[in-house]
């Protein structure tokens, strides 16, 4: 086979995966962003394609592009060959397989600041070959994943997108706590019908103008109702407002726990928490995953445990230093 006939086959595959991501992105310019190249790169390469076949795959129009009939049958065999031609490559490679390519994470805010960017550093040292796109995006309903190029995503709370594979990482326990300034005045609240009349907060993502607690030892749920004098969807926010004594917070140990243990927040009813919030790392699913991403999950699933008993351990600490 001379240099020419494999450069060829190779230009065939790309030129495929280059449709096949036109047609799930649903525009040339966003694969161009995705593949960090030009709108008039990939139209040529759609063209040459399209001259490979002898007919036309897409009807271009002003706002919107769609799919001949000989499109939509290229489609299907497309993905099958381009699934196929993957998988054979990490079967020869095995091991010595190489990773390398752009991977797209979508990440909550606060955890994409600080929490996961820990396990993130670690990835990207093992992986120099790897790029990550790291999006900051809140919206628990965001699951058009394909059409956004996003590899996956890693969400707190149930998963409600329809059509993922969804692997349950950990937990994140939540906790309770209060400036000092707000309490002047009052003893600590013990219970949560203690905590009935002061002012709250809300992180409306999660809870709005009620939540339930439970006991640790007994298991006993009572549920607080309130008014919140401040609502957002940012724990950030949620934390910066309960440091300036605005009113009482539920909120993931992990942030609130250097507060706590600096003595800057207090634990409000300790013996009271409420449900753990649970993280998964979600994905489209598909035939074969590119060797980026299945190590990213297989780093990624390693890494939570020992970083969920690290946050547990400081919390622990900091809970004792506040009722010793």
């Amino acid at each position: 086979m001379t240099n020419t006939e494999r450069s060829e086959g190779a230009d065939r595959i790309e030129l495929l995966r280059t449709f096949v991501r036109v047609v799930e992105a649903g525009s040339f310019s966003a694969v161009a962003a995705q593949t960090g190249t030009t709108q008039p790169t990939i139209s040529r390469r759609l063209k040459a394609l399209e001259k490979e076949f002898g007919l036309p795959l897409l009807h271009r129009s002003t706002h919107a592009l769609h799919l001949t009939a000989d499109g939509e049958r290229c489609l299907d065999r497309a993905r099958e060959l381009l699934a196929g031609w993957d998988a054979l490559r990490a079967d020869v490679r095995g091991g010595d397989e190489e990773v390398e390519g752009v991977l797209r994470v979508v990440v909550p805010h606060a955890f994409g600041q600080d929490y996961f960017v820990r396990v993130l550093a670690d990835f990207l040292q093992a992986n120099p070959k790897v790029h990550v796109e790291w999006m900051l995006h809140d919206d628990r309903s965001m699951h058009d994943y394909i059409s956004a190029g996003i590899d996956c995503a890693i969400q707190i709370g149930e998963v409600r997108a329809l059509g993922v594979v969804a692997i349950k990482l950990s937990e994140v326990p939540r906790v309770a706590a209060a400036a000092p300034e707000l309490l002047v005045g009052r003893s600590i609240p013990r219970t949560p019908a203690d905590m009935q009349a002061l002012p709250w907060l809300a992180l409306h993502t999660f809870y709005r103008n009620e939540i339930e607690l439970r006991h640790e030892t007994s298991g006993a749920v009572e549920r607080v109702t309130f008014r919140p004098r401040f609502s957002t969807d940012s724990l950030y926010a949620l934390r910066s407002a309960a440091l300036r004594g605005l009113g009482v917070c539920v909120g993931s140990s992990w942030l609130l726990e250097r507060d706590i243990a600096a003595g800057k927040l207090l634990r409000v009813a300790p013996q009271w928490q409420a449900a753990a919030l649970p993280i998964y790392l979600i994905h489209p699913y598909a035939r074969f995953y590119p060797a980026r991403l299945r190590r990213f999950v297989e780093a990624i699933r390693a890494a939570m445990p020992r970083a969920i008993e690290r946050v547990d351990d400081c919390d622990n600490g900091a809970r004792m230093a506040a009722t010793d």
